[in-house]
């Protein structure tokens, strides 16, 4: 499938084996009176053949009934096309990269290239809005929701271990902030984006991705390995916690290393977005009531009046 063409309802398609053992075994009854042959003694059959009371049956008619099927089975996956403004709903989507600052990224010596996958996450993102999130003891909305890429990389050039006051390191509020930013600016559906080494994963970063789970977004983890720096006192990387949390708020996990996963899930189209979150008719034109209405012509074929 490509960005411009999806299938809304796939699992209709699981009919079509069983429609072909109906054609097959359309195409194998060689009996044009059907069972008819079974119930009638053949003697007695032989006579009504005589006497012109045996009319066989169009034996078409099976293929048409199979044909009409599958035309149904067709219609009811939903082909569908990407409508042509579905930029217009680019509203409804965006993307929170949430930045971790606190003392044990900030001085490990790696936050350069977290900057630089926060600024490949928001090109990434497309279209879309991106807002950044910096935390560390506590959690500031460092640029709110814009599709302005440049300012987004002036902001990420200038953070560095002093932007957050707050010491410590507080997932749960970068967290709660994303989701009450993505509250109030009326997105149905967003993905966040946590970069950090995973110090500070509790019970409430869980309940948060769950939150942004239940409320229809998506929470995607980008682990911060060790640096050279890292401070002796610092805690060690998390990278299975921060698996578990990608889990919990039904989106991937990856590191600085390896951004793969989650670069590509940001850069799913609009449209994709937006119809995995239940908004199908608003990104895609569904074209499975034209195929399920040419199910009718066969159907029709069925009622033609025999000699």
């Amino acid at each position: 499938m490509t960005e411009a063409f999806t299938l809304l309802r796939p699992w209709w398609l699981l009919a079509l084996p069983v429609l072909g053992l109906l054609a097959w075994r359309a195409a194998h009854r060689s009996a044009p009176l059907g069972d008819w042959v079974r119930a009638v003694e053949p003697h007695l059959m032989a006579a009504l053949q005589a006497r012109g009371a045996v009319r066989p049956g169009r034996r078409g008619g099976q293929w048409l009934l199979v044909a009409a099927c599958t035309l149904l089975a067709l219609g009811l996956a939903g082909p569908a096309v990407e409508r042509r403004d579905t930029a217009g709903f680019r509203n409804l989507d965006a993307t929170i990269v949430a930045l971790d600052l606190s003392r044990s990224v900030a001085e490990g010596g790696r936050l350069g290239e977290a900057r630089v996958l926060a600024q490949g996450l928001a090109e990434a993102a497309g279209t879309k809005a991106v807002a950044l999130v910096a935390y560390a003891g506590d959690a500031y909305l460092a640029a709110p929701p814009t599709t302005d890429r440049d300012t987004l990389g002036t902001i990420l050039f200038v953070l560095d271990g002093t932007t957050v006051p707050d010491r410590g390191s507080h997932p749960a509020r970068a967290l709660a902030l994303a989701r009450r930013t993505l509250a109030e600016s009326a997105v149905v559906t967003g993905d966040v984006v946590l970069v950090t080494d995973g110090g500070g994963l509790d019970e409430a970063a869980s309940r948060e991705a769950a939150a942004l789970a239940s409320d229809g977004h998506r929470l995607h983890t980008i682990l911060v390995p060790a640096g050279p720096a890292l401070p002796p006192d610092a805690p060690r990387p998390d990278g299975a916690g921060l698996a578990r949390l990608a889990a919990l708020g039904g989106g991937a996990a990856g590191s600085l290393d390896a951004p793969a996963p989650v670069l590509a899930a940001v850069s799913e189209s609009v449209a994709r977005h937006l119809a995995e979150g239940g908004y199908a008719v608003l990104a895609w034109q569904d074209l499975g009531r034209f195929l399920a209405g040419l199910a009718l012509v066969p159907v029709l074929l069925l009622f033609r009046r025999s000699a």
